[in-house]
């Protein structure tokens, strides 16, 4: 794991790319959210398949009783490059600012947002060698940001200036199938720093895979090195605990997570295995997961979500996004690696 020094090429690949391999992609995910663990908590996501022929996207947004979900997809040469169904994007200055905007749609959410850095960026190359499928190469990039802008929910608009956002850009072939037992990606906003770590695990415990750092307003990267949790799940879905990170520079972090806000599931984007699928022209499709118990990690299509939660380190309050997935085998069951 390192961090990559080398200016990243931010704009996502144009329409008429060739010579790409099926299982290539590129694709961006931003997060935005209050200063607070309050909904509404929005996730947004948009990508590019060129050998399919395929631009996707999706929406969701949490809001306190009900999570709303919208999906897209058309033909990619049919596209500008600038986005497909509702959602249109603009580079405004790579590594450093994004304009994103959520159009009419069934959901009754739109917005107009400019997302700004505030940390240095985070990027590596993941690579791994998978069972009976083809090895994992992809560009992992993840940086932290405010906002300024508005969304208009049910006609009710409210501005977002200085909500939080996180995004994750990734490039290249991924292909990570069966044997994970847990998924973490965590991402911590704190007013001065940013404290962001992935954790993959086996079914039987054993590490598959870490990365991240802590990303600091004044400009530092320090990459993650050791990390360790203890997590209080109600079946799959996750209440709660402590995970604790160890950084490049020697920093050790124990961060307390209350993740009983509700709502980020991310079948409701499409994560069950649905991205770069050929569609056709102007495909969208939308539902409404109740945040009454009904709708949970075992009766969608993945378990996969991406929760908001209230955070606490060294004795400050932050807010993020914290990702994760048990496994639904029967074989596994959560161990905790902190006593």
């Amino acid at each position: 794991m390192s961090n990559i020094q080398q200016k990243f090429h931010d704009e996502l690949i144009p329409p008429n790319t060739t010579g790409k391999s099926e299982r290539f992609f590129d694709r961006f995910m931003f997060n935005m959210h209050p200063n607070n663990a309050n909904a509404p908590s929005v996730i947004m996501g948009y990508g590019h398949y060129p050998s399919r022929n395929v631009a996707d996207g999706y929406a969701i947004i949490s809001l306190p009783k009900q999570q709303r979900n919208v999906r897209f997809s058309t033909e990619l040469n049919d596209t500008r490059g600038d986005g497909a169904g509702p959602l249109r994007f603009k580079c405004i200055e790579a590594n450093k600012s994004w304009q994103l905007t959520l159009r009419a749609n069934p959901t009754g959410v739109e917005y107009d947002v400019i997302w700004r850095a505030r940390t240095p960026y985070w990027l590596d190359v993941v690579q791994l060698k998978n069972a009976n499928v083809a090895p994992t190469n992809f560009e992992h990039l993840v940086q932290s940001g405010r906002y300024q802008g508005w969304i208009k929910i049910d006609g009710q608009q409210q501005s977002v200036d200085d909500w939080y956002g996180q995004r994750d850009r990734s490039r290249g072939m991924r292909t990570m199938r069966g044997g994970q037992g847990l998924h973490v990606w965590c991402q911590a906003q704190f007013e001065d720093k940013s404290i962001g770590f992935l954790l993959v695990e086996s079914r039987d415990g054993a590490r598959i895979l870490l990365e991240g750092a802590v990303l600091t307003e004044d400009g530092r990267v320090d990459n993650v090195v050791e990390g360790q949790h203890r997590l209080i799940f109600n079946d799959l879905d996750l209440i709660g605990g402590v995970v604790e990170i160890v950084t490049e520079s020697g920093s050790h972090y124990t961060i307390e997570a209350d993740a009983s806000a509700g709502g980020g599931l991310m079948a409701g984007a499409g994560y069950g295995g649905h991205h770069g699928k050929v569609r056709g022209k102007d495909y969208i499709e939308h539902d409404i997961y109740p945040l009454d118990g009904s709708v949970t990690q075992r009766t969608v299509d993945t378990s996969l979500t991406d929760r908001l939660t209230c955070f606490r380190c060294d004795g400050k309050v932050g807010y993020g996004i914290f990702e994760f997935a048990l496994s639904r085998s029967t074989s596994y069951r959560y161990q905790a690696t902190l006593s």
